[in-house]
């Protein structure tokens, strides 16, 4: 059969195809509409696949001793994610448990259009415990299957991403298949401990960009976090990209993408699907 590749192949169609209005003004106004029809219909078969991307989140939800709760960063999730969907991807969400992934309640601004799409797709309706109820445990996904994978940031983050050994798992397989490793603000939490199978961290001699040392004395925090995650990656050999506190600030280096805080967030989303298309 005859490939349909353009507007005359189309019309071609309509008119082997034998169906023709009685009137000559009907049979034209049938022939245009039928051909937009066959075009749209075209169109949609042809838009290309651009993979999935598994995006990690928190399953942490209590702020260290203070009583408080915390977990991922609604914006730090969502505005990359928004950033993966524009380009085509389809975006997977885990944890490290699966299941139930807190956000940070003062992150939960509705007014911002990015964040309301993402949680009226995956949020619950819980207002006392907002969360994505449903994410992948990591011990269930198929790392080859991923294009990429993204960590989204939130204070959460410093307390399960660290030691969790699923996590480094997928992020070594990750990188060593010459694929992109991304995470924003906190998120980054999830390199310090990743060791290549070569036996060099992952992060020694990158450069990063990653809520600072300044960011969390800001905001209070220096003594509840579990350890400062700038100081750390430093120490495992990280080059720190240091921006002005909560201002846009993302960096990519080679497959490795980081962003400062959630200003960075839709930056450091940009920079990853850059990293893809390499």
């Amino acid at each position: 059969m005859q490939k349909v590749e353009s507007e005359a192949d189309a019309e071609h169609w309509v008119m082997m195809l034998g169906i023709f209005p009685c009137s000559p003004i009907e049979r034209a106004y049938f022939l245009g509409m039928t051909t937009k029809l066959i075009l749209l219909g075209l169109t949609a078969a042809s838009s290309v696949y651009a993979g999935e991307i598994l995006m990690v989140l928190t399953n942490h939800e209590e702020l260290g001793d203070t009583g408080k709760k915390t977990g991922f960063f609604l914006s730090e999730a969502a505005h990359p994610y928004a950033v993966f969907v524009e380009a085509g991807h389809e975006v997977v969400l885990a944890s490290p448990k699966g299941g139930v992934a807190p956000v940070d309640p003062k992150s939960l601004k509705l007014e911002d259009e990015e964040n309301k799409v993402f949680w009226e797709k995956f949020g619950n309706a819980d207002k006392d415990s907002p969360a994505v109820s449903d994410t992948v445990p990591l011990e269930k996904i198929e790392v080859g299957e991923f294009d990429g994978v993204f960590f989204a940031g939130g204070h959460g983050t410093m307390w399960d991403l660290p030691d969790s050994k699923q996590v480094q798992n997928v992020i070594r397989e990750t990188y060593e298949s010459d694929k992109p490793v991304g995470a924003v603000c906190h998120g980054p939490a999830a390199l310090v401990n990743v060791t290549l199978s070569n036996g060099k961290k992952l992060v020694d001699g990158k450069t990063v960009a990653v809520f600072t040392d300044a960011e969390e004395e800001a905001v209070g925090l220096t003594e509840v976090v579990p350890f400062l995650l700038q100081s750390t990656l430093e120490e495992a050999g990280a080059k720190a990209k240091v921006g002005e506190n909560f201002s846009e600030n993302a960096v990519r280096d080679g497959l490795l993408v980081t962003g400062q805080n959630p200003a960075s967030a839709k930056k450091t989303g940009e920079l990853f699907i850059e990293a893809l298309q390499k």
